[in-house]
């Protein structure tokens, strides 16, 4: 895999100067020089786009790690000296550095990390007049600081001397409790906007996302696990209860909706709307409760058969199913890796495949791209760095171990360093049909973009760990103790007891099949007391599924649930 000549002298000098091929300034920037222009723009690139590639390679893998290590640390030393300015959300810098506290631990820069925690411990309070994005705030900002908690806590990166005292849990208390006015709604459905330090506002808009809606259970269900306060995970798992109760009949949901009256706004939907997908899923994962598979399976199965269009997937209306728009946008780069999760590789691999096409076919992903045209989207043809494609790769590489996916993190390090970069850091792509930036950069970059090429090449973070990512790439612990208690009809209380002159055993009488029938002609000498029965979930005999009914007292017959929704012996078969 190639890099520019450019690129090379850049990693290997550490400087930001154009370089003719016997290392003399060029002649445009003698011209430039000798004009008076200045040449500290921050969007001033790096190198001019060259015709053809050049002959520097990466050194194999550690040679890429080490471009997206500069990438990361090029960047980061951009925003600091700008003093946070384009980034901040709170106070100076608070966004960018909780954002990135995760990624100095993952890179092993352990200094870094605890310099990090300890000035946000210092210096960040959301005691302020802002109003902000309910969903944004917590995938970004709450997200981070339960993040970098975790990590801080550690035992491999405790932070030395006792400096830490849960400072970042602290913060993300104060955070979620300024988030709760926000669900006080007739539905439970939050408000999309709120102020951090009165509430929500008079005459706030009452539209607010999917996404918004349904993607806010792992950072909340997370804190709730850490503080002990139970309000954060339950006001969350309202909101998407009320939402998957608002699906249609083809068990799909739309895209935006009013929180007062919890009626749709837009009824196009399709895989854009990622992390409400993606959040289902990884919520059974982190806290193991069987309701967050169900939504998750019976939205998985809707979307394969009503969005899908070989490997790509079109927008539908939820009420007919019936196709809406022919196109590609950036966040449905997602998809393919959450594929992986399921387990349904065969599928993540053939769309991660012409989703890099169209990467190859631009130099990077633009954000809509018309599948029914064969074409750019006439506004949206900006792309603002972001992760998502990045993402799948190094899901895809880590389910198949297929070293063309690290050739494809090359390609897009390479993508990233010729139209991209720039003296200030690097710039989000305006149009990628010519390239043209704009000067900003987003903390998703910083914190997902680079984070998931680093690991590509470098997942020692992961060895022997269970780790889930959220949406912005804040990873979370798969933890025993997080995950929902079984119900009590579903733990081995029930034992039959069998009893040979002085001695009794214990065993299930579920694997001994010891019941009532079977008791008869046994020998005097063995007295059997059956307990094979196993009572129903719900005391009222109630059922969603097989799964909530028991076990029969008298037959030892598993009990099914009917088509109405009760427990009974249904099934003549067993």
């Amino acid at each position: 895999m190639t890099v520019h000549r450019d690129m090379c002298i850049y990693l290997s000098q550490g400087k930001n100067k154009q370089k003719g091929k016997k290392g003399k300034e060029t002649s445009s920037s003698k011209a430039k020089r000798a004009s008076g222009a200045s040449t500290n723009d921050p969007l001033k690139k790096i190198g001019s786009i060259p015709p053809s590639p050049s002959s520097c390679l990466f050194s194999g893998r550690i040679g890429a790690q080490d471009a997206v290590f500069s990438i990361f640390h090029g960047a980061t030393a951009a925003a600091l000296r700008a003093a946070f300015a384009s980034i901040r959300v709170v106070r100076p810098g608070g966004w960018f550095w909780f954002r990135q506290e995760d990624v100095h631990e993952r890179e092993g820069n352990y200094t870094e990390f605890e310099k990090g925690v300890l000035w946000l411990s210092d210096n960040l309070t959301f005691d302020v007049d802002a109003r902000v994005n309910l969903f944004e705030c917590n995938i970004r900002l709450l997200g981070g600081l339960v993040s970098a908690h975790i990590l801080a806590t550690d035992s491999k990166s405790r932070l030395e001397n006792g400096l830490y005292k849960n400072q970042l849990l602290d913060l993300a208390e104060d955070l979620g409790q300024r988030f709760l006015p926000a669900f006080e709604t007739p539905t439970g459905l939050p408000y999309a906007w709120i102020n951090l330090k009165y509430g929500v506002m008079e005459e706030e808009t009452t539209e607010t996302s999917t996404s918004g809606c349904g993607s806010l259970i792992l950072e909340m269900g997370a804190l709730s696990r850490l503080t002990g306060n139970p309000r954060f995970e339950a006001v969350a798992l309202r909101a998407l209860r009320k939402l998957w109760s608002m699906r249609s009949s083809l068990n799909l949901l739309g895209t935006t909706l009013d929180v007062i009256t919890g009626e749709w706004i837009e009824y196009s939907t399709g895989i854009g709307v990622d992390s409400f997908y993606e959040y289902l899923m990884k919520a059974y994962v982190i806290f193991g409760n069987d309701e967050f598979w169900d939504m998750f399976h019976s939205a998985y199965l809707a979307v394969q058969k009503y969005f899908r269009h070989g490997p790509w997937y079109h927008e539908a209306d939820m009420r007919t199913g019936k196709a809406t728009y022919w196109q590609l946008t950036s966040l449905q780069a997602f998809w393919p890796g959450l594929q992986i999760l399921v387990g349904d590789v065969s599928s993540a691999n053939s769309s991660h495949r012409e989703f890099f096409h169209v990467w190859e076919k631009f130099g990077v992903l633009p954000e809509r791209y018309l599948l029914d045209h064969n074409m750019l989207h006439p506004t949206e043809k900006y792309y603002p760095l972001r992760p998502e494609l990045a993402e799948s790769t190094f899901y895809l590489y880590q389910a198949t171990k297929d070293p063309w996916y690290m050739e494809v993190g090359e390609k897009m390090i390479d993508s990233l360093n010729f139209y991209a970069r720039v003296d200030g850091g690097f710039a989000s792509i305006r149009d990628v049909s010519t390239m043209q930036l704009e000067d900003h950069q987003h903390s998703f970059f910083l914190s997902e973009t680079c984070k998931y090429l680093y690991l590509l090449y470098d997942d020692s973070f992961l060895a022997d760990q269970n780790y889930v990512f959220t949406t912005e790439g804040h990873p979370l612990p798969i933890r025993s103790s997080w995950h929902d208690r079984l119900p009590e009809a579903f733990i081995p209380r029930n034992w039959t007891s069998v009893k040979v002159g002085n001695q009794a055993t214990r065993a299930s009488a579920l694997s001994q099949q010891v019941c009532p029938a079977t008791t008869t002609g046994l020998r005097d000498s063995q007295q059997i007391e059956s307990a094979c029965h196993v009572p129903d979930l719900h005391v009222d005999h109630r059922c969603r599924m097989d799964d909530e009914c028991g076990i029969d007292s008298t037959t030892c017959r598993n009990r099914d649930c009917s088509m109405a929704g009760y427990c009974g012996l249904w099934s003549f078969t067993r």
